[in-house]
């Protein structure tokens, strides 16, 4: 325990350093923990409460929509918010989360949990209630498929933990079957249809009888209602549906268990549509009343680091995440900008940064994603930068975009020069999870060139 303690002390003097110097302590003091005690998250004190949220994309959202909606209550709750979610970042939260002598100092604790760290992260805590938003597939090189990652959450799940599953994802409904476990979903949206016009669809074949799969509603990929008309296997009942969506309101009605009522929306996306209805179910199942949940929902927002609208003069800058390496969540992202009305500007900065200074950047999930959504005429100029606007252009060539509206920026700083800034023109900026900073950098210049322009002064 000696040893322990020497890692507690020292993990807490690395926060301080790390704040007199300006800088986030979000994982480095949990490497500095693990490095001294390996051990660290085993004698670590832990709140009596532990809810975890993992699955593929919304992990952050949904943590955040928790944390906030349980701010309003007397409960002091510890979270990592910011996004670290693997060994070292929860180990980071953790020792946040004591005193100097080891005592815990909150009542609940709400984790982002990277779905892959399973192994590393359950010998040591059992979360009471743990989500499961989806199971789709990421990064090649690190998720090989999303039913490879269903099993292995299946393989190290506490037994003792209760699941909140997405039930309009078959790969979701398949972890831990013996756990116990309730389902969400929607019943039905206006954007639904009975075909998958999407790259990827990971669900296609029965997991009874290896029959082709029917969808009777989809909603992206392999998210949706099915049903085997061989064996009869179809989507489970879900204790928390949502519908009739209104997005005039920003509400969705939730049906549990027959009753009904209405939830606020932070977003007209589809997937965060499914992160309010999910924010609901596990706030009920947390032991709040209905009346409570609709209060608590009602004062959330989206998180500014994955969407975030500014106005510069005339012009609007709309900035999203769109996740590297990533090709479900870009999809995604291209989809919802696709169907905004009016003409836009895309910057694309999904850049892998890390990979081109440790290893070789994967490109290959550029051909799983769909860039088919910018055909659509709206998107007037489309800007691709970094050192790889090169593979970008050849994607978006195979894809059937107008090569006059492909613009390459190999230069971060000639981006916001780039720029047509058309009257009546919106600009999106994506930007991955490596290229955060840069693009903050970006956004900062093309604001200032949009007011510039609105005052029509020299450029």
């Amino acid at each position: 325990m000696i040893r322990f303690y020497i890692a507690l002390w020292a993990s807490k003097l690395s926060v301080i350093a790390l704040k007199l110097t300006g800088h986030n302590a979000t994982d480095f003091p949990g490497t500095v923990a693990l490095k001294l005690c390996p051990n660290f998250l085993k004698y670590v004190s832990k709140p009596s409460r532990i809810i975890g949220i993992t699955g593929t994309n919304g992990k952050t959202t949904v943590t955040n929509m928790i944390t906030d909606a349980l701010a309003a209550t007397d409960l002091k709750v510890l979270s990592n918010k910011e996004g670290s979610n693997i060994k070292t970042g929860i180990a980071t939260i953790f020792m946040k989360g004591v005193n100097v002598f080891n005592r815990s100092t909150y009542d609940l604790a709400v984790l982002e949990i990277d779905e892959r760290s399973a192994p590393v992260l359950f010998p040591y805590f059992k979360p009471e209630i743990l989500v499961i938003n989806n199971l789709t597939r990421d990064s090649t090189m690190r998720n090989a498929h999303p039913e490879f990652i269903a099993g292995i959450l299946t393989e190290e799940l506490p037994k003792t933990t209760k699941l909140v599953i997405n039930g309009d994802d078959l790969i979701a409904c398949s972890v831990a079957p013996e756990n116990e476990r309730v389902y969400f979903g929607i019943d039905s949206l206006d954007t639904d249809t009975d075909k998958c016009i999407n790259l990827i669809n990971d669900m296609r074949v029965c997991p009874k009888c290896h029959s082709k799969l029917e969808f009777d509603k989809v909603r992206y990929h392999h998210i949706g209602k099915v049903h085997c008309p061989s064996c009869g296997f179809k989507s489970p009942e879900c204790k928390y549906s949502g519908s009739n969506a209104d997005f005039d309101r920003m509400m969705i009605d939730i049906t549990e268990n027959g009753k009904t009522y209405s939830v606020k929306l932070i977003n007209d996306s589809v997937f965060n549509i499914y992160n309010s209805v999910c924010t609901t179910a596990l706030l009920r199942e947390m032991g709040y009343s209905a009346e409570d949940v609709v209060e608590m929902m009602s004062v959330l927002s989206i998180v500014k680091s994955r969407l975030d609208e500014k106005k510069a003069g005339s012009y609007t800058l709309i900035r999203q995440l769109a996740k590297d390496k990533n090709a479900l969540a870009t999809s995604r992202v291209l989809d919802y900008i696709s169907s905004r009305p009016g003409r836009k500007e895309i910057i694309m900065m999904m850049n892998c940064l890390h990979d081109t200074v440790q290893w070789s950047e994967n490109t290959c999930w550029l051909y799983d994603c769909d860039f088919e959504f910018l055909k659509n005429e709206d998107f007037v100029r489309i800007i691709v930068t970094g050192e790889r606007c090169l593979d970008y252009v050849l994607r978006l060539r195979f894809a059937g975009v107008d090569m006059s509206r492909i613009k390459a920026v190999f230069n971060y700083d000639d981006i916001a020069g780039a720029l047509k800034l058309e009257e009546g023109t919106d600009v999106y900026l994506l930007n991955g999870t490596d290229s955060i900073k840069a693009a903050d950098k970006v956004e900062a210049e093309i604001l200032e060139r949009m007011r510039k322009k609105s005052e029509g002064g020299m450029e």
